[in-house]
Order: C-alpha cells, then sequence, then structure tokens
C-alpha cells in the first residue's frame, strides 16, 4: 500500500501501452533472441507480466495509501482496470463476435460444459481437502471461532473461483466473515487467481505439445477458426476512416446500451431479489443485481445478433484487431493488480490457496485427458470459473478472437450457479474444519 512512483494514471497507462509496444515489437521479430523466447513465452503473457513486475518494483499500483495535512490515511487507487473492464472489455467482446458463427460454436459439442463443470466440482472439493492438508501442517492456519472462522472467509473466495465478484459478495454476506479481515481472502484471490492464469497463458504457447499428449481431437475447433479465417478474407478490404468510425460505433455504442440497460435491469432485479424472504434463495439470485453481470450479457447478445447483419463485414475492415488491441490494454490493467511480492504476506492462506487450485488443476488434467477434451476446453473451463467474465474471453482470445465468445458464454454459465456451488463448498469447508 506504499505510494507508487507514478499514481497519474494518464502516466501509467503510457507506461503500459509502452510496454505492449515493446511486446509486439519483440514478438514480430522472425530471428534471434526474442524468436526463440516467444516459442517459449506467449506475447499475452509478457503483456501480462511485465506491468506486474512494475507494480512489484514500486513503480506503478493499483492501490496505495496517502496521509493528508491532517494525519488522516486515504486510500486511493488507479481506475484503469475499472475503466478497461468496463468500457474495453464489453466492447472488444462485440467486435470479436460479430464474425462468429453461432452454429459452429454449438458444433464444438458438449466438452466444452464437461470441462467446465468439472472447474466447478474441482473448487468445490478443492477447499475442504486444502482444508484438510494444510490442518496437518498448520491447524492454526484453518482455526478460527464464530466469524473470525477461515472456513467462512474461504466461502468468499469458493464464490469468487465459481462465479465472480457478486458471488463472492452474496458469501460474504451469507456467512458474515469479519469484514476486517476480508482483506486477507481478497489478497489469496489476486495471488492465487493471477498465478493460475499466467500458468494458463504460457501453456497456450505449448497447445499443439500439451494436445498430443492429452490426444485431443481439435477438429472442431479448428474448424472453426478456418471458417473465421475464410470470411475474413473473403471480406477483407483496406480500412477507410469510415470502416473504422463505424466499427468503433458499433463496440463502443453497443457498450453504451449495455451501461444503460444494465442500470435499470440490475435495479430492477435487485428489488426483486431484495423481497426474496429466503436468505438462502435471496443470496443464490444476488448475481442479478450486479450491473457488470447484465453489461457483459446485453453486449455480448446484441453481438450474436450483429453477426446475423451485414456488421458482420466489417471484420473484414479489422474489426476483431481492434477489439483484441481493447483485449491486451485489459490484461495489462489485469498484470498491474499483481504484486509479486504479496506471496510471502502470509503463506499459510496463499499455501490453502495453492493447494485448492492444484487441486481444481489437477481434476481439469485428469477429465480433459479421460475424454480427450482438448487444451482450449481445459483452460477456457478453469477460466470462466476462476476468472469469470474478465478473464475468460482472455484466454479463449488468446487461441483465437473468434473463440471469445465461447469464454464468455461460459463465464455467464458460472455467475448463475457460482453461489450455489459456493454454498456447497462452504458446507464441506466447514466440515473439515471440524476434523
Amino acid at each position: 500500500m506504499t505510494v507508487p512512483t507514478f499514481t497519474n494514471d494518464a502516466i501509467v497507462f503510457g507506461i503500459l501501452m509502452i510496454s505492449l509496444g515493446f511486446v509486439f515489437y519483440t514478438e514480430s521479430k522472425t530471428s534471434g533472441f526474442w524468436s526463440k523466447f516467444y516459442k517459449i513465452v506467449p506475447g499475452l503473457f509478457m503483456a501480462y507480466f511485465i506491468p506486474a513486475m512494475f507494480t512489484t518494483l514500486g513503480i506503478i499500483a493499483p492501490e496505495w495509501e496517502t496521509t493528508t495535512n491532517t494525519g488522516e490515511v486515504v486510500k486511493e487507487s488507479s481506475n484503469l482496470y475499472y475503466v478497461s473492464s468496463r468500457f474495453l472489455l464489453p466492447a472488444a467482446l462485440v467486435l470479436m463476435t460479430l464474425s462468429i458463427d453461432l452454429k459452429s460454436i454449438f458444433n464444438l459439442g458438449s466438452k466444452a460444459l464437461i470441462m467446465f463443470f468439472t472447474g466447478t466440482v474441482g473448487i468445490i472439493i478443492g477447499g475442504p481437502i486444502a482444508i484438510l492438508l494444510i490442518s496437518l501442517v498448520s491447524p492454526e492456519t484453518v482455526g478460527g471461532s464464530d466469524f473470525d472462522a477461515v472456513w467462512r472467509g474461504l466461502s468468499t473466495l469458493a464464490g469468487s473461483w465459481i462465479g465472480g465478484g457478486a458471488n463472492q459478495t452474496a458469501m460474504l454476506e451469507i456467512y458474515q466473515y469479519n469484514p476486517q479481515k476480508f482483506g486477507g481472502m481478497v489478497f489469496v484471490d489476486i495471488v492465487v487467481a493471477n498465478i493460475w492464469m499466467a500458468l494458463l497463458l504460457i501453456g497456450i504457447g505449448k497447445k499443439e505439445r500439451i494436445n498430443k499428449w492429452l490426444k485431443a481431437d481439435t477438429t472442431a475447433i479448428e474448424e472453426l477458426k478456418e471458417k473465421v479465417i475464410n470470411f475474413t478474407q473473403s471480406v477483407k478490404r483496406n480500412p477507410s476512416l469510415t470502416d473504422l468510425m463505424m466499427i468503433l460505433a458499433i463496440g463502443f455504442g453497443t457498450v453504451g446500451f449495455g451501461h444503460f440497460a444494465a442500470a435499470y435491469l440490475s435495479k430492477f432485479f435487485n428489488n426483486i431479489v431484495t423481497g426474496i424472504t429466503s436468505e438462502t434463495w435471496k443470496n443464490i439470485f444476488t448475481f442479478l443485481g450486479s450491473e457488470f453481470f447484465w453489461l457483459i450479457s446485453i453486449s455480448t447478445i446484441i453481438a450474436i445478433i450483429l453477426s446475423f447483419t451485414k456488421a458482420k463485414n466489417y471484420e473484414g475492415a479489422g474489426a476483431s484487431k481492434i477489439g483484441t488491441v481493447c483485449i491486451y490494454v485489459l490484461v495489462s490493467t489485469i498484470g498491474m493488480k499483481m504484486d509479486l511480492t504479496m506471496i510471502f504476506d502470509n503463506l499459510g492462506l496463499i499455501a490453502i490457496g495453492v493447494v485448492w487450485m492444484a487441486i481444481h488443476a489437477g481434476l481439469l488434467i485428469f477429465v480433459a485427458k479421460l475424454i480427450k477434451a482438448p487444451y482450449f476446453f481445459l483452460a477456457v473451463g478453469s477460466q470462466a470459473n476462476v476468472g469469470a467474465a474478465a478473464s475468460a474471453p482472455i484466454v479463449a482470445s488468446a487461441f483465437h478472437p473468434s473463440l471469445a465468445t465461447v469464454g464468455v458464454l461460459l463465464a455467464v454459465l458460472g455467475y448463475a450457479i457460482g453461489t450455489v456451488g459456493a454454498i456447497l463448498c462452504t458446507i464441506l469447508m466447514e466440515l473439515s474444519s471440524t476434523f
């Protein structure tokens, strides 16, 4: 929480853009050190890692504390992640979905859903198993009583890792974990989830070898990519200024309408949910009161509708490329949230999170091997749980921009089942903490 070297968002944004420029410039090299480097490490990972290093070194930061002239400690923060996730992410989803072939998405088959629900089960059973294993080494780490009980705090992690922020808040309300200690759980969420996302991104650079080991059939995925590539080539043109302005109008016009509609829908459903007498059912449907949930859902629905109109021809003028630019900016702002030194601040809770995520990952790998699912389904199925709508499309689009919609659809499903799954996980964690 110390004040970073640069706190002005304009300067920080410039640093992030220079970082992205460096990544793309070096990745374009066809020989020498960088050519060999990017055969091992994907560019998307570097777009995430470089800002994380800047944060670790104290050059930039997502948030910090300052002291006023009166001695009052005030928390300040960067708005770059908020702007990226609320404006650039939905715009990217629209622009990358314009050329989607919805029939081909459904032709991907049941393996996408199987891997998604495998990821969910991995989170549900991973929490209680992690508590049992860590209690053998450090019982005090999983202890606590009443509203300080660690299992109550971990319930918020379960909500976040199956659904998202709205589900995490719901679990905090249900189990009433001590708010003063909640920051420690948010810290574990950020560290462990971001490390796992980094590993998934690294895996994308080795997807051919991983798919070979899994004996996966990637035919449906390749056919979808080929369809999009062929369509892009058929409508490809030198973009005019009018083309570029229309692409921005479609993307950000949809985002504007999405915000407008989300404000009303979230308020409408929040009033309905608030009126539910059962506290359990009330918290299960809390995500319906989330503006972000409706923003992503509405933007995706509009984009799918537009994909059946002439608007899809703007793919030939570079719609998905502009969407990818937005995604990379979002990735860099996610990276700046990661301070690598945080790993050592609370090793006990981090250990629980690491074991938990390892069980989630292990189950995904086992099932993927069993059903011969491609690495794409493993990675996106995991992120649709752990990262929700903010990062599932990022991982999906790293395989190909046309696949971003798969990540969104699965992430929305995660919102829907997040609280129910987290409650089941918490019941098991409470039981395991009593052994």
